[in-house]
């Protein structure tokens, strides 16, 4: 009777679900996408669909524990291990970094985001844990400020993942990223990207523990992300399929990484909580569910529940968000109308207007290399969509839109 009780009210129309998995085989089928792997659940009741290969010339098929480079869909993920620490009172919100981070003691400031990096002003005040968390401590992937001197320098100095050079250990990454000036004030407007990988450094350094180490024992054992990590350990490589980035001008799949040899075959210098992270739908799912459960998991509280709270509701003044927003609207062929939400929490986008399908307060974040993860409080809902076709074609960022809008139309409660 139970089981029966559930199905009613899990609320997935027989029809929206063969629409959703009919979009999908049509990206597949179009030659422009090799394979996926998509999961929806609410209430209890779980689908899942594998279409496809795992490479474009119909190698093995994609299965439901395929393993993918989830790149920015890190973020969301990652920043637990942060919660965490607020939760147990050995990180406060306005404690200053520089206690663990001293190399951003004493910040100098850009005067303008396009000047010499000597033209700088003291910054107004230290750099707080909430300025990291929220992305607003002063450094970010500014995309409408390619070519200034700073994005150049964070580029040169590999303070970004694998552009042009590969990311030093951490303590030389924040070395590195010391001799830096701010591009803006801390706490003045939000940044994307770094903060994520600073906050790795910063957990590293409370606990004494690696990044990894800290998420395994307190985020992945405890939910069972048994497939979760910074990179693919040998028994398991033959599940990762490559990672194609097309060639924007003839939609020719190139190879950006290789599963055996590749970046993720061994572990890496830098634990990436922007980034990093190697996962599957399943264990992706036991993470959203467990933020949809309000920080609990079975019997066991992973999080407290204003921690989920504060993580998954927007974080951000007007006037922190203008940037993001910006970001979103006006360069729309670089994110492909990606982040068009409205607001950030901690580690991930949260939607405060109603501007597609998705519901107001639906929380998670998308990445570059083809996959998207958000849970949707409103409808009890969990949506996950791996791909291994990076965005330097709008044609996952299309996939993603289009498993969107199938997912809300199978709603029917």
């Amino acid at each position: 009777m139970e089981k029966r009780i559930e199905q009613i009210n899990s609320g997935f129309s027989e029809t929206g679900l063969r629409k959703m998995r009919d979009v999908l085989a049509r990206h597949v089928e179009s030659g422009k996408i090799p394979g996926l792997v998509a999961l929806v659940s609410r209430y209890g009741e779980t689908h899942v669909e594998a279409i496809g290969t795992m490479s474009h010339d119909g190698s093995s098929p994609m299965d439901r524990d395929t393993i993918f480079r989830m790149a920015s869909t890190s973020k969301p993920v990652s920043i637990a291990a942060a919660m965490i620490l607020l939760d147990e009172c050995r990180l406060r919100l306005d404690d200053l970094v520089q206690t663990w981070l001293p190399e951003l003691a004493d910040r100098q400031v850009l005067k303008k985001i396009d000047g010499p990096l000597d033209d700088t002003v003291p910054a107004r005040r230290p750099i707080t844990v909430r300025d990291v968390l929220t992305s607003t401590f002063g450094l970010g992937m500014d995309m409408t400020s390619l070519g200034t001197p700073i994005m150049g320098k964070i580029f040169e100095q590999g303070l970004t993942p694998d552009l042009p050079v590969p990311m030093p250990e951490p303590d030389e990454w924040m070395r590195r990223l010391g001799t830096l000036p701010l591009m803006h004030q801390p706490g003045e407007r939000w940044q994307y990207h770094i903060s994520n990988d600073l906050l790795g450094v910063l957990v590293s350094r409370v606990t004494g523990q690696s990044f990894e180490t800290f998420l395994r024992e307190r985020i992945f054992e405890p939910l069972g992300m048994k497939d979760t990590g910074f990179h693919v350990p040998a028994n398991k490589i033959d599940r990762l399929p490559p990672l194609y980035a097309p060639n924007p001008e003839n939609g020719e799949f190139l190879v950006w990484d290789e599963a055996e040899g590749g970046r993720y075959s061994q572990p890496p210098a830098f634990q990436g909580g922007g980034g990093g992270l190697v996962s599957t739908v399943d264990d992706y799912h036991a993470y959203y569910r467990m933020l949809l459960n309000q920080g609990m998991h079975g019997g066991e509280r992973i999080l407290s529940r204003p921690a989920v709270e504060l993580m998954t509701t927007n974080r951000l003044t007007p006037e922190q968000q203008a940037a993001r927003h910006t970001m979103a609207t006006n360069n729309v062929h670089i994110s492909f109308g990606q982040g068009q939400h409205g607001g950030w929490g901690m580690g991930m986008a949260v939607r405060t207007y109603r501007g597609d399908y998705a519901s107001i307060g639906q929380f998670g974040w998308d990445g570059g290399s083809g996959t998207s993860t958000y849970a949707d409080p409103d409808k009890h809902l969990t949506g996950i969509l791996l791909t291994q076709v990076g965005m330097s074609t709008p044609d996952s960022p299309r996939l993603i839109h289009d498993f969107w809008t199938t997912v809300y139309q199978a709603i029917e409660d």
